[in-house]
């Protein structure tokens, strides 16, 4: 007996539009939120509670398909990052597709706690990734237009960095099962050995950044690679504001503006616990496209 064509054939990727969430333990909620909401001008859009009714985490919004998680608990002892997530339009779909690519998914996808569909992952580095679907009726979807303040910092996360041991494994799990493209690849000034290499989701204008290291760093010292970046029109204004609100006070960091590797004028900002937000114009000093590096990856 034949098998039809659509019996074999393997599922289709489904899209995948961009970035979802970054998700951090913090050991002090309110110094947290204080650097993330008035410092930084976000707003929470909702919580999540503990069994004893305290604070579990507290999602701060971006814009209305990404967050930043604060998670009120200890660390797992692997530095300040949880997990992070990459929104599609089918997870179930995207579950079905990676198991046919051999990366071992669950059983189905679930429900999460504010309502949106969800598959969790782990990369070839152990990080954990959630695939996430944006349902309507769920708490994010209700708060579409909400919680969006004119005092953001900024209304989009440009990219997200996680540590990256072997950059081979890396690419072929983001890049050749997940669709994400290479966009540029950089060394640090005096470095002999690649240093970042961007993977641009490949329905989206965001992107993961890979911090490539030859010996990871230990856990007390990720809080610099692990970062997000928010992109800004204009890096010296938005200085500016900061440097202009109250709690600007409680921020004891020189703001400090150096231009980067990508020829794009950036901002490193460090939230209480040491988790880097890179603060970051969206187009390069010149209008052309930095030129990608040749040295090697570490190894």
């Amino acid at each position: 007996m034949c098998l039809s064509l659509s019996a074999q054939a393997p599922p289709a990727r489904p899209k995948v539009f961009g970035v979802a969430h970054y998700s951090i333990f913090v050991s002090d909620l309110a110094k947290a939120r204080a650097f993330y909401e008035d410092f930084l001008g976000y707003e929470e859009a909702f919580t999540l509670p503990k069994a004893d009714g305290t604070v579990e985490a507290a999602f701060l919004k971006i814009n209305d398909h990404q967050y930043v998680e604060l998670l009120n608990e200890p660390n797992k002892g692997e530095g300040q990052l949880n997990d992070f997530g990459l929104y599609t339009d089918d997870v179930e779909r995207m579950r079905q597709y990676l198991a046919s690519r051999g990366v071992k998914v669950p059983d189905q996808a679930i429900r999460n706690r504010i309502g949106n569909k969800e598959i969790a992952v782990v990369d070839p580095d152990g990080h954990t990734l959630k695939i996430v679907e944006y349902l309507p009726d769920s708490r994010t979807g209700r708060d579409t237009g909400k919680h969006m303040p004119a005092t953001r910092i900024s209304d989009r996360m440009m990219h997200v960095g996680i540590l990256v041991g072997k950059l081979d494994a890396a690419a072929s799990f983001y890049g050749g099962i997940l669709g994400c493209r290479e966009t540029w690849r950089a060394a640090a000034l005096t470095g002999t050995t690649l240093s970042w290499v961007n993977m641009r989701v490949p329905d989206g204008d965001n992107h993961v950044e890979f911090m490539l290291y030859k010996d990871l760093p230990p856990p007390d010292q990720r809080g610099s690679p692990h970062h997000i970046c928010l992109a800004v029109p204009d890096i010296p204004k938005a200085m500016a504001v900061l440097e202009a609100r109250p709690a600007r006070k409680g921020y004891a960091r020189e703001l400090k503006m150096r231009l980067g590797q990508d020829k794009k004028r950036q901002v490193g900002l460090f939230d209480p616990d040491g988790t880097r937000i890179e603060m970051m114009d969206i187009d390069t000093i010149d209008g052309k496209p930095p030129t990608s590096s040749t040295l090697p990856p570490p190894r």
